[in-house]
């Protein structure tokens, strides 16, 4: 079994993290169940509304236009006969009522269709008779047309539609836009405001699995957020805490060992003992004193705030160059100039040097005493891809994941009883706090590959190691 292609991994974590967000972000969860909720109400108290008020606006609407008629009609038959010219006059350019004769051959249209107008003709019919006429419009003229007597004469009395739908369907929509506009910014602010805590507190979160340090969770608002916050930031504290306290022990451990191991050399160098007894003696010492070295890097703090761009081009081919000065150790370098990432010189310098030593140790090829070393950096995927692997036996694929942690060894694969177990995880730590991403498999032939993720550095002007040369 293989493991996946870390720079493939990323991206698709990436896209994967961005889909998720949008299709199960909490935030967006609330802001479509919010926006839901006020739609349907909105749209349920329209219809409620506009059912409830039907038959009051209906009742009102009848009584504007039985009045209208009977004014109409009174001042009509009680005006002189020669001012009832000038009286249409001034009501069809003051009032917006015109009077026309009912004749037999007019071209009548059935009114519109309207939930509000059988009330409005059972109103209208029942104050003026059942013989009263409606019509959207007569001989080809649109408007609200009603029919009514002078005594045995027949008239139409027209009146503009706006005077009786004040209303219309159009600003129906325009104010429900407006509210569902106004709606859905509050929404966002509601939805903002709920998951802004669990946002923090996330980011909090996925702070500390970097190693770094986040600031801490304001203490304040709701009952339940305060109370995760406060449990979060003390159990912040107590990780630091244990972390400090571990560094203190492994560096007071390793530096009292250190005293007694200077002791045991120079009584190693005074005793009368065989050269083979001695260099053994000083073999085992010198593997002791590089374990607590160990134990010190592993124990160091870190601080990311002063990282600056690195070379990292550059360090890979110095170490290549310095590796290939030894007997046992064969490489091949496949680096792409002017590579930088951001961190620190001497970390990286670190993780370089200890994973060539560790594939010196335990990846000799089968039937040499030689290592070959292959060293591989370029950009993929808009990340610095760096990969160190050996022609050795390789490691088991289930106890891959195993050897990146603490004080694990894997003796029966790379063949070695040496050494502390913390050569990978250091590797490990650093290439995190350096915000990559590590990851073991075995390559095809036998050895193992050592596969590094940076980010990259945006381009500048030239390689700062050639220009300070």
């Amino acid at each position: 079994m293989r493991l996946p292609n870390p720079a493939t991994g990323i991206h698709n974590m990436s896209y994967q993290a961005r889909q998720r967000w949008f299709s199960n972000g909490l935030f967006w969860r609330t802001f479509f169940l919010l926006t839901f909720l006020i739609t349907a109400s909105m749209v349920a108290w329209v219809a409620s509304f506009r059912m409830v008020e039907r038959g009051p606006r209906a009742e009102q609407l009848a009584a504007q236009i039985v009045s209208v008629v009977t004014i109409t009609r009174a001042a009509l038959t009680h005006s002189a006969p020669e001012m009832r010219r000038e009286l249409l006059f001034d009501l069809a350019s003051n009032e917006g009522i015109r009077i026309y004769p009912l004749e037999k051959t007019d071209k009548i249209s059935p009114p519109d269709d309207s939930p509000v107008l059988p009330e409005l003709e059972f109103y209208v019919k029942q104050a003026m008779g059942d013989d009263t006429q409606f019509a959207s419009g007569v001989n080809d003229v649109d408007g609200f047309w009603i029919s009514f007597k002078i005594d045995e004469d027949e008239y139409w009395l027209m009146l503009d539609r706006g005077r009786l739908d004040r209303t219309s369907s159009l600003q129906w929509l325009g104010w429900g836009s407006i509210a569902l506009v106004l709606s859905l910014i509050g929404a966002v602010f509601i939805s903002t405001l709920i998951n802004q805590p669990l946002a923090r507190l996330t980011a909090a979160a996925r702070a500390i699995a970097k190693g770094k340090q986040p600031d801490p969770l304001p203490e304040s608002g709701p009952t339940e957020i305060r109370e995760a916050n406060l449990s979060f930031n003390q159990m912040v504290a107590d990780l630091d805490r244990i972390e400090s306290d571990r560094a203190v022990i492994l560096a007071g451990i390793s530096h009292d060992l250190r005293t007694p191991l200077a002791r045991m050399q120079l009584e190693v160098e005074m005793a009368r003992l065989s050269d083979e007894a001695r260099d053994g003696m000083h073999s085992d010492l010198a593997q002791m004193d590089a374990i607590i070295g160990q134990f010190l890097d592993y124990a160091k703090p870190f601080d990311s705030s002063s990282f600056t761009p690195v070379d990292l081009s550059g360090l890979l081919e110095d170490a290549a160059n310095n590796s290939k000065r030894l007997n046992d150790v064969m490489v091949s370098t496949a680096i792409a100039p002017d590579i930088e990432v951001m961190g620190n010189t001497v970390e990286l310098e670190r993780i370089i040097s200890n994973l060539i030593e560790n594939a010196r140790r335990y990846g000799k090829t089968a039937g040499t005493e030689v290592a070959n070393i292959d060293i591989l950096c370029k950009i993929e995927d808009r990340h610095v891809k760096v990969e160190i692997s050996d022609h050795g036996p390789g490691a088991p694929d289930s106890e891959l994941e195993h050897l990146l942690r603490p004080f694990t060894r894997l003796d029966t694969a790379r063949g070695q009883a040496n050494g502390s177990g913390l050569g990978l995880a250091i590797v490990n730590r650093i290439v995190i706090r350096h915000n990559g991403k590590l990851a073991l498999r075995n390559r095809d032939g036998g050895g193992l590959v050592v596969q590094m993720m940076f980010p990259t550095v945006p381009a500048r002007g030239g390689n700062p190691r050639k220009q300070a040369a």
